[in-house]
């Protein structure tokens, strides 16, 4: 049995998604639905339980899991870079992972975990997924903290050489609706276009900046996913790694390559980005990938148009706009 964490969610059921399209179907899925819109999200997804998130903790905590597990992809996590609930993120981010990591460690069960680039902060001190360096990173949002603190956990007991550790960057794709605020730009650009036919980007206020220059590491959900999928099937590959193109794209290419998969006359109007996030916005980021290839990972990744492209016209343009 695999089991998906944040199964429901953004990449987690993407993930899923990928598994059955390998033919796998023995998956749990760990989740908590409450009153949102990812249940959706499941309908097409063939999988053999769901559990709710706590009810799973229980198990994991009592040593009671009542399967035989291959392997815990470990997804889900309050992943708002805006949540001030610092205790809520240190336990569903941090304490839960750290127990789903011991009892995976304990029971020679495959790991793969969730990390994220948000705890690069503000980029200062580059974007190198070295093991060596990870303790010299400031993240600059609590999410970042959060998903610091368990990299930390791992290298410290050295947990590292038996699971992995993905640093997610700027991921986009199908299914991520639910996410609220959260939701990617393609996402956002796109509904904007269709209600007003143009696109609000936030203004630079660093000078080596243009407006709409700032730039991103954007990565499609599709393309992660693939790479999960040979983690889960290379398990003496081991270690914490970026996931992203390695090629960062500004905001302007990303808008125009939404207006372009629509077919519509570009028009961009740059707005002052609010005084409370400018000290946590983060201008540039673009994952190094070395090390992910020097494992013998193939990291292929679509360019940016044609990722833009495959959501809007096979997705978002859909009545049906899931995976």
């Amino acid at each position: 049995m695999i089991i998906v964490t944040g199964g429901a969610g953004f990449i987690g059921s993407a993930f899923v998604w990928k598994l059955n399209a390998e033919g796998i179907n023995d998956i749990v899925i760990v989740d908590r639905l409450g009153r949102s819109d990812k249940w959706k999200n499941l309908v097409k997804r063939h999988y053999a339980a769901y559990i709710h998130k706590d009810e799973f903790l229980k198990m994991i905590s009592a040593d009671d899991v009542p399967f035989k597990v291959r392997a815990i992809v470990h997804m889900g996590a309050c992943t708002s870079t805006t949540e001030r609930d610092a205790d809520y993120l240190l336990e569903n981010n941090y304490r839960y992972t750290c127990r789903l990591a011991e009892w995976s460690l304990k029971h020679n069960v495959r790991f793969i975990y969730a990390s994220s680039a948000a705890t690069y902060g503000d980029g200062s001190c580059g974007f190198s997924d070295d093991d060596s360096l990870t303790g010299v990173l400031r993240p600059i949002n609590m999410y970042g903290y959060s998903k610091q603190l368990f990299d930390l956990w791992a290298l410290r007991h050295q947990a590292e050489q038996r699971m992995v550790g993905i640093k997610f960057f700027n991921v986009f794709g199908p299914d991520e609706y639910h996410k609220g605020d959260m939701t990617s730009v393609v996402y956002k650009a796109f509904h904007q276009v269709r209600k007003t036919g143009r696109v609000r980007l936030f203004k630079s206020h660093k000078t080596q900046y243009g407006d709409g220059g700032q730039r991103r590491d954007f990565v499609y959900v599709k393309d992660c996913v693939e790479i999960l999928w040979w983690l889960l099937e290379h398990r003496e590959v081991n270690g914490i790694f970026n996931l992203g193109t390695g090629h960062a794209r500004t905001w302007n290419d990303l808008v125009k390559a939404v207006f372009s998969a629509m077919e519509i006359k570009s028009q961009i109007e740059y707005i002052d980005m609010p005084p409370a996030i400018r000290d946590q916005y983060q201008y540039f980021t673009e994952a190094e990938m070395d090390k992910l290839r020097q494992a013998g990972c193939p990291a292929v990744f679509r360019s940016l148009e044609d990722a833009v492209y495959d959501y809007i016209v096979n997705y978002l343009q859909k009545t049906d706009t899931y995976l």
